[in-house]
């Protein structure tokens, strides 16, 4: 594709140099103590709150992945991207007990909640899935975009932009993360809204749009006879992972850790909910629009996750283009940073001073750093590793998380609304369902080679999988923890609906007024009435 005109380098380059401002003024902040440097010294609004949440979500991965997922096969991804109402329950579910517990990580909960044990399995298993699903599906995204859309060398726009962000977050910590964060998310968007109205225009209209392409495009609950996505295995099965990343997962929920009280944390994410219903307008419909615009032959689709940097070189003019390219350089850096500051998080917190209980905090600070660099490294080393992934990124992504969430999700959910679940049943369920969830990776992996049960369990729609390790999961953990000693008051205390003391409560309800209310169930509304819209029932079924 042709390369970025001078305005459109103008444009990134102003971009880096405000980034760059932004992260020497965080840097110069204080960071001596862990809290401050994990957590920017948990005194953090709703607004950065919120912005940074969504900034963390939406990578490059998503800007590929999702305009690939709607040009291949239409909308029904869409309902990983309706999940607004999942991060409204992590305000109104979780946030009260991850902020009375004081807990820098997700494992550390399950610490207070469980056991050690727990704790130390839940740190393993989130590093590993953030080295190797998160760091390297955003890099191949990277890759992508700079081969196809900036016109920069693959090796040499990845490293560069892998060790600036890379730098940043090393040296300012979370507070560097999540104030560029926050301005990332507007550029994001901001690009993204203005392509989309572009491609509108260049359609004609919407109803042009919704004529040049399939009802099953349009479509988000498809046939039960649909291989890939049959609406009942979506509709259970998209909440359970959407739990899993949203109500569980460090490199989210930490932002809410770093709110200075419940209801900073709370309105963040109600602010997070309506940023997040967006990335559905502005990343998966233009896929459509790609769809419809090569159907027509106005534009060349080499392959789906060529949809975004398509569109962008055919409909934008020189200048708008570098704005374009500025959200996605933002994507890339924003989620990168996220992964970073996460794996730091867990691994100085959850593992090292496990094993250096003594460790002064300078000392934790700068072990943190260096665990920093050394996530940097190994997103460096699994970029050629991402070159044979699957062709539909986004497809990708999801199916496996699905075979990593359902115990996560399991055992959070049944921690905060059962008093019974003990450590111990808790600790099976993880670990029986983790193997499991590897077990089918490997197979799913080697499956040409396969016949009969293995087969069978490597084939199965990841849909229903994911589903049926989920209660598999919960059958485990109820089952052994009946079978063993009820877990202590002390591990209960506040942890519990049933175990909050009345202060707590009284606390709680006084952090949040009718306006909070209002705007959650407005997000509701808005999520039902798309599903309907484009649903058998409307513009898919007429």
């Amino acid at each position: 594709m042709e390369i970025l005109g001078v305005i459109d380098w103008v444009v990134v380059a102003l971009y880096f140099v405000v980034i760059g401002g932004i992260s020497i003024w965080t840097i110069r902040k204080k960071k001596d103590s862990p809290t401050d440097y994990f957590l920017a010294n948990r005194n953090l609004g709703w607004f950065v709150i919120g912005a940074s949440i969504l900034a963390s979500n939406v990578g490059s991965e998503h800007i590929v992945g999702l305009a690939g997922t709607g040009a291949k096969s239409g909308l029904v991804m869409g309902h990983y991207e309706l999940h607004s109402w999942i991060v409204l329950m992590l305000g109104w579910v979780f946030v009260p007990f991850y902020m009375r517990s004081r807990v820098f990580t997700m494992p550390e909960f399950l610490e207070r909640r469980y056991n050690v044990k727990a704790r130390w399995l839940l740190s393993i298993i989130q590093l590993l899935s953030y080295v190797i699903a998160k760091a390297s599906v955003t890099i191949y995204a990277g890759a992508v975009v700079f081969n196809s859309f900036l016109g920069v060398d693959f090796w040499t726009g990845a490293v560069v932009l892998i060790v600036i962000t890379g730098l940043y977050t090393i040296f300012g910590g979370l507070r560097a993360v999540m104030y560029t964060e926050a301005l990332q998310a507007i550029v994001l968007l901001g690009g993204s809204i203005i392509l989309t109205i572009s491609g509108l225009i260049e359609l004609g209209g919407w109803n042009n749009l919704v004529g040049a392409v399939t009802k099953d495009h349009l479509n988000m609950f498809l046939p039960l006879s649909n291989p890939d996505f049959p609406w009942l295995g979506i509709l259970f099965a998209s909440p359970i992972v959407g739990i899993w990343y949203w109500c569980t997962d460090q490199h989210i929920v930490q932002r809410c850790l770093a709110g200075r009280d419940e209801q900073q944390a709370r309105r963040g994410t109600i602010f997070a909910a309506y940023l997040k219903l967006l990335p559905f307008f502005v990343f998966l419909i233009p896929g459509l629009m790609a769809y419809a615009l090569a159907s027509s032959g106005k534009i060349h689709l080499a392959q789906s996750d060529q949809a975004f940097p398509t569109l962008v070189k055919a409909l934008l003019p020189v200048g708008l283009r570098g704005i374009l390219a500025g959200g996605i350089l933002a994507a890339l850096m924003s989620s990168l940073a996220s992964v970073y500051n996460a794996c730091s998080t867990l691994f100085t917190l959850d593992i090292y001073q496990k094993i250096r209980p003594l460790s002064t905090e300078r000392h934790l600070v700068k072990v943190g750093r260096i665990a920093t660099g050394v996530v940097v490294v190994l997103g460096m080393v699994w970029i050629p590793v991402m070159r044979g992934i699957s062709d539909i990124l986004y497809q990708y992504l999801q199916s496996v998380q699905s075979y990593l969430a359902p115990p996560i999700a399991a055992v959070f959910l049944l921690g905060v609304f059962s008093r019974r679940i003990n450590g111990t049943g808790a600790l099976t369920g993880m670990v029986s369902g983790f193997i499991i969830g590897m077990m089918r990776i490997a197979l799913e992996l080697a499956r040409n080679h396969l016949s009969g049960i293995l087969y069978s369990f490597a084939t199965i729609n990841f849909l229903y999988f994911c589903i049926l390790l989920f209660l598999f999961s919960i059958v485990v953990m109820v089952v052994v923890s009946l079978l063993t000693a009820k877990p202590s008051e002390e591990q209960l205390n506040g942890l519990t609906y049933a175990t909050t003391v009345a202060a707590d409560k009284a606390k709680s309800r006084a952090s949040w007024n009718k306006t909070d209310v209002i705007l959650s169930l407005v997000v509701v509304v808005i999520i039902v009435l798309v599903f309907l819209y484009f649903s058998p029932l409307g513009v898919a079924g007429n």
